[in-house]
């Protein structure tokens, strides 16, 4: 959603309190581009403040002079934000047809004709069942007909709306909260509000969604107007409205609804995961479930290939062990869904080109088998009972639902005879399976399937630009949606979420997104936890600022207070090694040696922090040790050949070299250490077609045998008494 500049400008000083700057601003544009209506109102607001202004230059003492600059502050707010719209309408045809239409066809939208009209719809509805079966269907097509007009009106009406007063805000919050009203209806219209809310900040179209939240008994409802005050909320608005934070507080004040916020952040990460998961199936699983279940794609058609004769006389094993592997790759999928992923996004992405989606409010509208523009299809006898039992008990968005009925035709003349058969008999059901009734009016469920109706209206309506978008399109500096980092949430009973938020973060190395969520942190807040996942986050870092003698720091003030925590001692000693400071790291292994004496690991690290302060003779008494405990154990025949070249025992480190190279991954920087030690034990000519070798297994631009010998390795070539000289030598061998 594009936002004039000078518009964004006003806003901006409203948002600093500078009111005087902020009128002058608009009446500048105003008079460049006039609009009575507005430019009166601008007028109006500008006499109020110059009187307010006169009476405090005079010295006259007004208690209320605070509150009504806060006043003047919002007027301006509602007032350019109102200009705003109409700015953008007036630029966008695709705006103007969403903004006429409905008040041309409703010239006086009152919300008691609103409601009266909702309601008169429910009755209807009931009364039909009163009628013959013949005039039920005729009267049920008509009366679902203009119902669906109506409310496409409604919808586009809301959406498009300006700034709401009070008045307005609380009928439409009536309407949600009232009992004789479709469910189908206030879901929708809750669907509107967000809309027009995350375009422009109206805090009484958020306090209606948030309120609905806090009273509605319908789940649907209540999950759909959770999503919507989230998406709504901007932090930056509390300054200008101070009931947003108290409301966000006392919304926290409920475990239920901590614990939903909790669940919605991890579900919008999923959401945003949707083009990598549709990646990993099409690239990793479908190949082998094509593969393994004898099927091929023929002009956008599934044909079954025919079995090989002799493939069960020469492979006895083949049919079972295919099996096997398409019932993996099929548990893969339905593990993926299990956690969140949304595995049927890029099939059902190829099904929103029917005109039934060039209306904005089809994206959002709860799936009901009456809905005018997939009835006539919904009662066909062709797979019905299939086409019903996957409606009913599938794991699809109501979107997604929506695609599937309008292609059924299209889907049945593509399926081979025996799949199509199984549909007719209603016993095919798509992976993912069957989703129980009961876990489909779980609240989770619920969010989970509304949320994916969002995600496919803002990644593939056709002018999508024309919203603001809440799920970033693989801009990882886009945190947005990390709603958790909200300042808020701060001081709210939500921050209790925050640890477990920011781990889950980290465990899918989204770094920035856990950092949003731990700056989000209080002083007060910051224990343990905060101190390990800081240093963790840091050390996981491979930017060129990452600083791990900040990491060590965070690790120090864990270990500071859990001083026999093995975790933080352990985050500590890496964090200082990688920091070059192997003394402090040394005496972090040894710490850890003492709690855990039989630990391998802590002790060919100490060995090393030795071979780098020098204490040789220590560090091979550990690597011997250790490497007659495990001979195989590569990591430590690397760091005892290291050390025996640096004590230049250069026979038995070529041995140890040898035993690397014969592994079978072996690693380049063991061709490196290798090639030193050839050098340094005086065969010049292996050491040279050794260290080419390696070379040849590394990209120029990242490294520079010269800087490598003449700079980083050079205090260390002069103790094995290399000179520049021979350096130089073998820089001109290698081609350097």
């Amino acid at each position: 959603m594009q936002q004039n500049e000078l518009f964004r400008s006003v806003i901006e000083q409203v948002m600093n309190r500078r009111l005087g700057k902020a009128i002058g601003l608009l009446e500048n544009h105003l008079l460049t581009y006039p609009n009575p209506k507005y430019l009166e109102q601008l007028e109006a607001l500008k006499n109020d403040y110059q009187l307010m202004s006169d009476y405090w230059q005079r010295g006259f003492d007004d208690p209320k002079r605070e509150q009504l600059y806060d006043q003047l502050l919002r007027r301006l707010y509602t007032l350019c934000s109102n200009l705003s719209i109409y700015d953008n309408i007036d630029k966008s045809s695709f705006l103007a047809s969403c903004f006429f239409q409905p008040r041309r066809k409703h010239v006086n939208w009152t919300m008691t004709d609103v409601r009266s009209d909702l309601e008169s719809y429910v009755s209807d509805v009931a009364m039909l069942s009163l009628e013959p079966e013949h005039v039920r269907q005729e009267k049920a097509a008509r009366l679902h007909e203009a119902h669906a007009t109506l409310m496409n009106d409604l919808f586009d009406y809301i959406w498009t709306s300006f700034q709401w007063k009070d008045q307005l805000a609380q009928a439409f919050e009536d309407i949600l909260l009232s009992p004789t009203i479709d469910t189908i209806d206030q879901q929708l219209i809750v669907s509107a509000i967000m809309l027009s809310a995350m375009n422009y900040f109206d805090f009484n179209k958020f306090r209606v969604l948030a309120n609905v939240y806090r009273q509605t008994a319908d789940e649907a409802l209540r999950q759909r107007a959770l999503v919507g005050w989230v998406l709504c909320i901007d932090e930056d608005k509390a300054r200008l409205f101070s009931e947003l934070a108290d409301l966000v507080e006392q919304l926290c004040q409920d475990e239920r609804c901590c614990k939903e916020l909790a669940e919605l952040q991890v579900q919008l990460v999923y959401c945003i995961s949707a083009e990598a998961d549709t990646r990993t199936i099409q690239r990793e699983i479908m190949p082998e479930i094509m593969k393994r279940g004898n099927l091929r794609i023929n002009n956008g058609s599934l044909e079954e290939t025919d079995d090989d004769p002799m493939e069960d006389i020469l492979h006895p094993d083949a049919v079972e062990q295919n099996m096997e592997k398409l019932e993996g790759s099929i548990r893969r999928m339905v593990d993926m869904q299990k956690q969140g992923s949304d595995i049927y996004f890029a099939g059902f992405s190829q099904m929103k080109r029917f005109t039934f989606f060039d209306r904005i409010s089809n994206w959002f509208v709860p799936f009901y088998p009456q809905h005018p523009g997939i009835s006539s299809m919904w009662n066909q006898q062709r797979g019905a009972k299939f086409l019903h039992s996957l409606i009913s008990l599938g794991a699809f968005c109501d979107s997604d639902k929506y695609s599937f009925v309008l292609a059924c035709n299209q889907v049945f003349d593509r399926l081979p005879k025996n799949l199509m058969q199984m549909v007719e008999r209603g016993e095919a059901m798509p992976i993912g399976g069957e989703v129980a009734i009961e876990e489909q009016r779980q609240p989770a469920f619920i969010r989970r399937v509304y949320l994916q109706n969002l995600y496919r209206f803002f990644r593939l309506y056709p002018m999508r630009s024309q919203f603001r978008n809440p799920f970033p399109a693989g801009d990882a500096q886009d945190l947005s949606y990390v709603f958790f980092g909200n300042s808020l949430f701060r001081n709210t009973p939500l921050a209790a979420h925050f640890d477990a938020t920011a781990a889950f973060f980290m465990k899918r190395k989204m770094h920035k997104a856990a950092t949003r969520v731990l700056e989000n942190y209080t002083d007060e807040m910051k224990g343990y936890r905060f101190f390990m996942m800081m240093g963790r986050l840091l050390m996981q870092q491979a930017e060129p600022s990452f600083s791990p003698r900040l990491a060590s720091d965070y690790f120090s003030k864990a270990a500071a207070l859990k001083p026999d925590s093995e975790k933080a001692l352990a985050g500590y000693a890496r964090a200082s090694f990688a920091d070059d400071n192997y003394e402090a790291a040394l005496q972090a292994y040894e710490q850890l040696m003492s709690l855990q004496p039989d630990h391998a690991g802590y002790q060919l690290n100490a060995a090393v922090c030795m071979a780098y302060l020098s204490q040789n003779e220590k560090a091979m008494k550990l690597l011997y040790k250790l490497n007659y405990e495990a001979p195989d154990d590569l990591r430590v025949v690397r760091a005892l050949a290291w050390v025996l070249t640096n004590e230049k025992k250069y026979e038995q480190a070529l041995k140890l070299y040898a035993q690397l190279q014969a592994a079978e991954q072996p690693q380049p920087d063991d061709l490196l250490n290798y090639g030193y030690c050839l050098w340094f034990s005086g065969d010049v000519a292996q050491a040279v077609d050794v260290l080419r070798q390696f070379l040849s297994q590394q990209k120029p631009a990242d490294f520079s045998m010269e800087h490598e010998l003449l700079s980083v390795e050079w205090p260390r070539l002069q103790q094995h008494g290399i000179t520049r000289t021979q350096a130089l030598l073998l820089l001109d061998a290698l081609g350097c």
